[in-house]
């Protein structure tokens, strides 16, 4: 038969082995605050990725329009361009 004190070795014992539900709920708070933290993170990258697309987009817009130009211009100049 088990006396008490073998009964609080037992459970000192399970207290070092398998977390209480104290250590649960401080797990569950790090976590919560780590994935908030990645959260930001990519919402940040999010923000600068979706920023490079949209200039990415203006400058091929924009050397479009200088390759027209330039176009019409070799056209009046009677210049076969080459590319």
């Amino acid at each position: 038969m088990l006396t008490d004190d073998d009964v609080k070795k037992i459970i000192e014992a399970q207290r070092d082995v398998f977390a209480t539900k104290e250590d649960l709920l401080e797990m569950k708070d790090e976590i919560r605050k780590d994935f908030s933290g990645l959260l930001s993170s990519v919402d940040a990258y999010a923000k600068k990725a979706d920023a490079y697309f949209q200039e990415m987009v203006m400058l091929s817009n924009k050397v479009d329009r200088h390759e027209k130009w330039l176009q019409q211009i070799a056209e009046k100049l009677g210049i076969k361009l080459e590319y």
